[in-house]
């Protein structure tokens, strides 16, 4: 009984050689159109006058302060939000409480809510003219048009990647080792450190180059909180647009060169993960002389 389901359900899923050949040839003519091609207009409009002049325009002072300030958001950004994303994904993966629902629906708003609206949220908040604008002014405290409210909004933007990768992996995991492992009179901190992160570090390190890259490549809200004071507020996306603004084509394209370069790095550390991910959990399970 089981053969012939068997053949049928093969044949149904082998589908003639010039289909394949078909929905293969979309895909490459849509990847060239959409990404290929313009990620290489950049950097063919970047070296346009050669690489002396692309180099320059990445190399002056408002062009470094922008690199410096999207780094430093990355840096803050980028461990908040893997901490939150750790407890948030155990909180949901591995205990049941009232609200839980609710507190997935509030790890997934950054992604339903326009990156602008999260901006607006902020300023108004945070502003001058804000909630709490008068009692930060008395206490000489800045976070709109300063550091503090591009990173608060990189935050906001960005704290859905970790948390979203790992809850599945936690779920599919479930929570039997932990149990065996309280059982044989392991705390709470211990078995989270011993048992549960080696199950999720790959995960983990896949969150938080996902988040890495939105978080240097974050453009709406961070342009409402950040006043676009040159040398100061400027991150790379919005250094890139003043430049454009001001017809500076050459400096415009080398940064955005310089930030595709970044993000072409995180890419190829993701690619290395998926590759290393298989092969480490293969190792890790079959060894010699283990039981199998």
């Amino acid at each position: 009984m089981t053969a012939p389901v068997t053949r049928n359900a093969r044949r149904a899923t082998e589908d003639p050689l010039w289909i394949r050949v078909l929905v293969l040839g979309v895909v490459l003519v849509f990847l060239a159109a959409v990404l290929i091609l313009p990620l290489g207009a950049v950097f063919a409009e970047a070296l346009r006058k050669g690489a002396g002049a692309a180099l320059a325009a990445v190399s002056t002072p408002d062009a470094l302060a922008a690199v410096k300030l999207t780094l430093l958001t990355a840096a803050i950004a980028v461990p908040f939000n893997a901490l939150f994303g750790l407890c948030a994904s155990w909180a949901v993966a591995k205990h049941d409480f009232p609200g839980k629902a609710l507190l997935i629906t509030l790890i997934d708003l950054p992604f339903s809510v326009s990156p602008v609206v999260a901006g607006l949220i902020y300023v108004l908040v945070f502003g001058a003219q804000g909630w709490f604008g008068e009692t930060l002014l008395d206490h000489d405290v800045k976070i709109i048009f300063a550091v503090p409210g591009i990173v608060l909004a990189t935050v906001f933007v960005t704290f859905p990647f970790v948390a979203r990768e790992l809850i599945p992996l936690m779920q599919e995991q479930g929570s039997d080792e932990e149990q065996a492992a309280v059982s044989m009179g392991a705390g709470g901190l211990t078995t989270f450190w011993r048992v549960t992160t080696p199950n999720i570090r790959w995960g983990l390190l896949y969150g938080v180059l996902l988040c890495n890259a939105r978080a240097m490549g974050e453009f709406g809200a961070v342009s409402v909180v950040s006043g676009h004071i040159r040398g100061l507020t400027n991150t790379m996306p919005l250094h890139v647009e003043i430049l454009y603004n001001e017809y500076d084509f050459v400096g415009a394209f080398a940064v955005a060169a310089l930030l595709c370069l970044l993000a072409i790095v995180t890419l190829v550390l993701k690619s290395i993960l998926e590759i290393v991910q298989p092969q480490v959990h293969a190792a890790n399970h079959v060894r010699p002389g283990a039981p199998h």
